[in-house]
């Protein structure tokens, strides 16, 4: 991966990382725009369980990113198909309104990033082959 390129990946997998171990603090502080039907605590549960993992393996991704591309585009994919949902979701119900801005605009923000970041191509396979 080019040099400025993988720096700036890194420095996202990182913000990304720290941020997906920030839902949990997100759904306190702005349940509006985090937490959909609030007071669904199983819900809130399994939400911040797997995207504090994500976090966490975004973090170790972080150090050889060009050995993680799967759980990259991985996160990437996720993100829109997530964040499409939830945006369908929050324009048939106006209650819910406050995601758009939210975690919507956060997880398509998080998909755009890595994408454009994200070597493919020649490089990936290459990468992939010496694996």
């Amino acid at each position: 991966m080019a040099g400025s390129r993988e720096g700036a990946l890194r420095i996202a997998l990182i913000a990304f990382g720290v941020a997906f171990l920030l839902v949990y603090p997100l759904m306190i502080v702005w349940p509006s725009g985090w937490a959909w039907q609030p007071g669904q605590h199983e819900y809130e549960q399994m939400i911040v369980g797997i995207y504090a993992t994500l976090g966490i393996f975004l973090l170790w991704a972080s150090r050889r990113p060009e050995a993680h591309l799967s759980l990259i585009w991985f996160t990437v994919w996720s993100s829109l198909v997530h964040g499409g949902i939830m945006a369908v979701q929050a324009l048939i119900d106006p209650a819910e309104r406050g995601h758009l801005p939210g975690d919507v605009a956060a997880l398509f923000l998080v998909a755009v990033v890595l994408a454009i970041l994200t070597p493919r191509g020649v490089v990936a396979r290459s990468v992939r082959d010496a694996a």
